[in-house]
């Protein structure tokens, strides 16, 4: 009967509705339209975002990520910021650089430390100060092998240090 109802509707429709259309249908009746949903499936740990005071453009974002399956962190975004990006931070010569990347790759099971000093997601373009104590929306875009786009959508703590940094 399913696939009765999903072959009518596929007959009747024009292409770009038929796929709308479908999907409503599928969902409707109980059965997936698609195979995936968009949630990446990571763990994210002690995440946390540099404090800034008035007029700073910028701050990183730091956390570690472990992924289930082989997967890139491909992109990032937040409402506090005009242009979020993932970034690393590497000696060239005697020089410190930071540099935009066009992702981070996270092998399954293996915790990956985005850290200040290495590879993070810097926040620019910043609508606003970011003081202690406060959180900050950040979702973090990842793909797969195939191409396939998921994310995970936190919200991250503002802080001076790392939450389990000790402090003297």
């Amino acid at each position: 009967m399913k696939n009765t109802i999903k072959f009518i509707a596929a007959q009747a429709v024009n292409t770009p509705a038929k796929v709308i259309f479908c999907a409503i249908l599928s969902a409707f009746i109980g059965f997936s339209a698609t195979a995936k949903d968009n949630i990446a499936d990571v763990s994210v740990k002690d995440a946390w975002v540099r404090t800034t005071v008035p007029g700073q453009k910028g701050t990183g974002a730091f956390m570690s990520i472990t992924a289930k399956s082989d997967l890139r962190l491909v992109g990032a975004s937040s409402a506090v910021a005009g242009v979020t990006e993932v970034h690393e931070m590497k000696m060239n010569g005697d020089v410190m650089q930071m540099r935009a990347v066009s992702g981070l790759d996270l092998p399954a099971g293996k915790a990956v430390a985005l850290q200040p000093g290495g590879f993070h997601v810097m926040l620019l373009d910043l609508k606003t100060a970011l003081p202690k104590n406060v959180t900050v929306p950040l979702t973090l875009l990842f793909k797969d092998a195939k191409g396939v786009e998921s994310k995970i959508e936190l919200t991250v703590p503002v802080a001076t240090a790392a939450p389990n940094q000790h402090k003297h």
